[in-house]
C-alpha cells in the first residue's frame, strides 16, 4: 500500500508546490574541495570553480572536435535525470522531460546549433554521470552535478550555474534536527553522489542506505525501509513536493554544492561555448525566467545567479 502510494504521489506532483520549504543561506564556496584518490591524471585543482572562459564573440568564435561534432551530427546529445522533479523529470501527462536542467540543455543546443535545436536526451543515474563523458556517449551532462576536484581529474566542466547545499529529508515526526541526531538511523543517498560520501564522513554511526537515484530514496522512506533521505536542498525540496509525509529538515546546510555542466576532459572547445551561453542566460534574464518557473515555490524568489570563474589552462 505504501508503494502505491508512492506511485499515485508522484503522478500528482503538480498539486503540491505549496508545500513549504525555507532555504537556508550557504556560505561562500570554498575553492578547493578534498576528494578521494583518483587514477585518472592530475590536472590542476587549486579552485575547484575555475573554469575555460568563453571569447569575448561568444560561441561563435569557437571550433573544435567537440563543437565540429554537435554541428555535423545536427543535434546536442546531454545526460540527464528524469526523476529528479523541478530540475530533470518526466511529465507523467506529457511524458516530455522538464525542468530547470532541461531548460538549460536547450538553451545550450540553440547556442551552438541555432535556435530551436534538435536536442536528444539521454537518462542516466547519478553513478553513470563520468562514464558516458569519457566514453563521448554524450556530449554533456546536465544533471544536478557538484563541481569538485575528484571529478576535474577525470572530466571538465563549465563554470558555476547554481549553487545547492546538502540537508536532510525524513518523515514528518521523526525526532530529528540534524546530523548529530542520525547515529542509529537509517539514511538514504543516490550512488555516485557527493552526498553518499559526504554523510559517511559526518555521520558514521548511521547505517547508510545506497539507491540508483533519490526517488528510489523515496520509496524506500515511503516504505518505511529508511528512516532519512540526504542530498542537495534542492532535490529534496523536489521530493517532499511530492510527498506530504516527509518534510526537509529545517537545518543549516552541512556542504556547499555548486553545480557545473560536465563534459569530457578533451572537449574543452564545448565547456567554452556553454560558459559563453550560461554567461548569456545570466544577462539576458533568461537564467531568472527558469529559475521562478521551475525553482520559486518552494525555494522562494531567484537569488542573484552565481558568477563564473575564470582562468583556468589546464
Amino acid at each position: 500500500m505504501r508503494a502505491l502510494r508512492g506511485v499515485v504521489l508522484a503522478l500528482t506532483v503538480a498539486a503540491m508546490l505549496g508545500c513549504a520549504y525555507t532555504p537556508t543561506a550557504l556560505p561562500s564556496a570554498s575553492t578547493s574541495n578534498s576528494s578521494t584518490t583518483t587514477t585518472a591524471p592530475a590536472v590542476t585543482c587549486a579552485n575547484r570553480l575555475q573554469s575555460y572562459a568563453p571569447p569575448a564573440d561568444g560561441v561563435s568564435g569557437i571550433s573544435g572536435a567537440g563543437i565540429t561534432a554537435i554541428r555535423q551530427r545536427g543535434r546536442l546529445i546531454a545526460g540527464v535525470s528524469a526523476d529528479t522533479y523541478l530540475f530533470g523529470a518526466r511529465n507523467p501527462l506529457t511524458g516530455r522531460i522538464e525542468g530547470f536542467d532541461i531548460d538549460i540543455v536547450q538553451r545550450i543546443a540553440d547556442g551552438i546549433l541555432g535556435k530551436g535545436a534538435k536536442v536528444e536526451l539521454r537518462v542516466i543515474t547519478s553513478a553513470q554521470r563520468l562514464e558516458v563523458l569519457k566514453k563521448h556517449e554524450v556530449d554533456v551532462v546536465v544533471r544536478t552535478m557538484t563541481i569538485t576536484c575528484a571529478r576535474w581529474a577525470e572530466i571538465a566542466f563549465s563554470g558555476e550555474y547554481f549553487r545547492a547545499g546538502q540537508k536532510l529529508l525524513v518523515r514528518r515526526g521523526l525526532d530529528v534536527t540534524g546530523v548529530a541526531d542520525l547515529a542509529g538511523h537509517s539514511v538514504c543517498a543516490p550512488r555516485g553522489t557527493s552526498s553518499i560520501d559526504q554523510i559517511r564522513k559526518v555521520a558514521p554511526e548511521a547505517t547508510i542506505v545506497p539507491s540508483d537515484t533519490h526517488t528510489g530514496c523515496l520509496v524506500l522512506l515511503q516504505q518505511g525501509a529508511v528512516d532519512v533521505i540526504t542530498g542537495d536542498d534542492t532535490v529534496l525540496a523536489g521530493l517532499a513536493a511530492q510527498d506530504p509525509y516527509a518534510q526537509v529538515v529545517e537545518m543549516a546546510a552541512f556542504t556547499e554544492e555548486p553545480y557545473g555542466v560536465g563534459v569530457a576532459a578533451d572537449r574543452v572547445d564545448v565547456v567554452r561555448a556553454v560558459n559563453a551561453v550560461l554567461d548569456e542566460m545570466k544577462a539576458d534574464g533568461s537564467w531568472k525566467a527558469s529559475y521562478t518557473r521551475w525553482l520559486a515555490a518552494p525555494l522562494g524568489a531567484a537569488p542573484t545567479p552565481p558568477t563564473a570563474v575564470y582562468g583556468r589552462s589546464s
